[in-house]
C-alpha cells in the first residue's frame, strides 16, 4: 500500500476527529497508521485492515488506559491512540547489560500485571481462548515430532497439560515484549498492540524470555536469570514458568517454520527450556 493510498483511507477519520497530520501515513500487514495531533496532543490514527487487529483495538478500548495506551477516540475499526513521547527504550535497557535486562523484565512484568488486574466490567467481544491459540503448535508437533531433539513434541505436551489446568483466567495482552511496552513520559510504561486473548496469566510473561533480540535472549545464563526475575516479580513458580516458556517458544517457533521464516531464536529458547525442564524433573 502506498503512502497516498493510506492517506486517502485515513482522510475521513482525520476530518471527523479534527486531526492534524504530524507525519506521513504508513501501512503494516494489518493496519494503516499516521502520526497526528488531536487538540495539540501527539497521537496515532490507526485503521485496522485485518479482523485480528480490530479485535486488539477493542481490547485497548476495554482497558481504557489502565496499563495500556489511552484511546482518545474510536469508532468501528478506527482508533486514535495517545502517542508515546518518552525517550526510554526497554530494548536498549535490556541490551545495556544484565542489570538493565533484569530491570526491563521487571517493567514488562509489572505492565502485564496491571493489565491483568482490569476486571471491573464485561469483557470485550471476540476474545480467543488459549487452547485455540495453540492449535498450530499441536499440528506442527504432530507433523515434526522429532525436530530439534523433539522440542515441538515436548512443547505440545506441556502446552496441553497447562491448558487443561489453568491457574487463572484474565484478559491477556498476548504479545508482551520490549517493543510493545513504551515510555509514555509522565504516564509511565504502557502497553500497545494487544492480541485478543484470555487465559492463564503466566502465558503473558513467557515471551519476555524470547526478546528483545537473539543476542540478549540467547546469551549464556540469561534464560535462567530472567526466569527467576519473572517468578519473583509475578509470583508464578519457576517450575510453572519454565513449562510456559517451553510451550510459548514451541508455538512461536511453529508459527515461524510454517511461514518459512527464521525460527532459530525461539527454537534456541525452547531447547533451553526443554533441557532445564528435564534437569529439574
Amino acid at each position: 500500500m502506498t503512502s497516498s493510498t493510506g492517506d486517502a483511507l485515513l482522510a475521513p477519520w482525520r476530518t471527523r476527529w479534527a486531526l492534524t497530520p504530524d507525519g506521513p501515513a504508513f501501512a503494516t500487514p494489518s493496519s494503516v497508521l499516521q502520526p497526528v495531533l488531536l487538540a495539540g496532543r501527539p497521537a496515532f490514527l490507526k485503521l485496522a485492515t485485518h479482523p485480528e487487529e480490530a479485535a486488539g483495538g477493542r481490547v485497548l478500548r476495554w482497558w481504557a488506559g489502565r496499563g495500556s495506551a489511552p484511546v482518545l477516540a474510536a469508532d468501528g475499526d478506527a482508533v486514535v491512540l495517545a502517542r508515546a513521547t518518552g525517550d526510554r527504550s526497554l530494548a536498549a535497557l535490556a541490551a545495556s547489560g544484565p542489570d538493565g535486562d533484569d530491570e526491563a523484565t521487571r517493567i514488562l512484568c509489572r505492565a502485564a500485571l496491571r493489565l491483568h488486574a482490569v476486571s471491573d466490567h464485561p469483557r470485550p467481544d471476540g476474545l480467543v481462548g488459549l487452547p485455540r491459540w495453540f492449535a498450530e503448535l499441536f499440528e506442527h508437533a504432530a507433523a515434526r515430532p522429532h525436530a530439534h531433539d523433539g522440542m515441538f513434541a515436548h512443547a505440545a505436551a506441556e502446552a496441553g497439560a497447562l491448558l487443561a489446568a489453568p491457574a487463572g483466567d484474565v484478559v491477556l495482552h498476548g504479545d508482551v515484549h520490549h517493543g510493545n511496552v513504551l515510555d509514555f513520559a509522565e504516564d509511565g510504561w504502557l502497553a500497545i498492540d494487544p492480541k485478543h486473548l484470555h487465559g492463564d496469566p503466566a502465558f503473558d510473561f513467557a515471551n519476555i524470555l524470547c526478546n528483545p533480540s537473539a543476542e540478549v535472549a540467547l546469551a549464556p545464563g540469561r534464560f535462567e536469570r530472567t526466569l527467576a526475575v519473572i517468578a519473583a516479580e509475578t509470583g508464578v513458580g519457576e517450575r510453572r514458568m519454565l513449562r510456559w516458556a517451553l510451550a510459548w517458544a514451541g508455538l512461536s517457533a511453529a508459527w515461524s517454520e510454517r511461514a518459512a521464516e527464521d525460527a532459530s531464536l525461539t527454537v534456541g529458547v525452547g531447547l533451553r527450556a526443554m533441557r532445564a525442564s528435564a534437569a529439574t524433573g
